[in-house]
């Protein structure tokens, strides 16, 4: 017999999670989403779809403003500290990027929680749809092909890594910056152009698209001086960015925000990934 969950807000990953759960068997509960028309009528109060769960599934990210439960499709604010008072020492709550302040509140409350998002099989899965989005973006907003363009990727963690091989197989021509020796030393093994932080000013003039995953400020005003107008920047990272947008907006230099790519490019296949690493935390903790 399935487990019960409740599906707590979140995007169009969150509704295809929903509807796995279902398929392998599972009931599931789906509260926030009272703004689209299928869940408009008949929805239940939170505290029963609260009280209805053994697990509980938050979005990812789990909150943006540290208050309220990430819930674009519910038309009320889901509060964060009602969810966490009506939750029972039974149940547990698992959720994408957790806060520091609501990790030490769950501990206070003795409540059993997990992280997907600090899981290394979601973050490496993840960044497969966050490169693919990334790349339509590019595709979108120039026009010219990827093929034989010159891309600089900022970065070589997992998101780095998954859109240097997808750049590489399009036919771009792959500039990679790193800062350690290591990566610098696979960047060249893997077939493209290893580039050091200190060496950024005298490529970036040369190349057609831009794509930062370093969640720091490394687009700087005086480095953004150095790109050609018909660049496009595309910044992955999570907050703050790595791009002075206000410099680029400034210098008439296209840079845009890509957040929340899986959910938005291929939020069945994103839903899947959450799923999986879903799975793997229950068995680790043999729920």
């Amino acid at each position: 017999m399935g487990l019960k969950y409740t599906i707590l807000g979140g995007d169009k990953r969150s509704l295809e999670l929903g509807n796995l759960l279902m398929k392998d068997g599972n009931d599931v509960c789906i509260y926030g989403f009272d703004r689209l028309e299928q869940y408009k009528y008949g929805s239940v109060s939170l505290d029963e779809a609260i009280g209805y769960a053994d697990v509980i599934i938050g979005p990812l990210p789990f909150s943006a403003d540290k208050i309220n439960v990430n819930a674009p499709f519910s038309y009320e604010a889901i509060e964060i500290d009602k969810v966490f008072s009506l939750m029972s020492e039974k149940q547990m709550i698992i959720g994408g990027r957790f806060s520091l302040e609501h990790e030490k509140q769950l501990k206070s409350k003795n409540l059993k929680s997990a992280d997907y998002f600090k899981r290394e099989e979601m973050q490496v899965l993840n960044a497969i749809p966050t490169a693919e989005g990334a790349i339509q973006i590019a595709m979108e907003e120039t026009p010219i092909t990827l093929h034989s363009s010159n891309v600089i990727v900022l970065g070589y963690g997992r998101i780095g890594k998954a859109l240097s091989k997808m750049l590489y197989g399009i036919g771009a021509k792959v500039h990679v910056e790193a800062r350690n020796y290591s990566d610098l030393a696979w960047i060249k093994n893997n077939g493209y152009i290893p580039v050091c932080l200190k060496e950024l000013k005298t490529y970036l003039p040369r190349m057609n698209v831009i794509f930062n995953t370093v969640p720091q400020m490394i687009l700087n005003k005086e480095l953004l001086k150095s790109i050609d107008n018909n660049c496009i920047i595309i910044d992955l990272a999570s907050e703050p960015g790595g791009v002075d947008l206000e410099a680029a907006k400034e210098l008439e230099i296209k840079a845009i925000r890509a957040l929340g790519l899986p959910g938005k490019a291929a939020p069945v296949t994103a839903a899947m990934f959450i799923k999986e690493t879903i799975y793997n935390i229950m068995e680790e903790l043999d729920v």
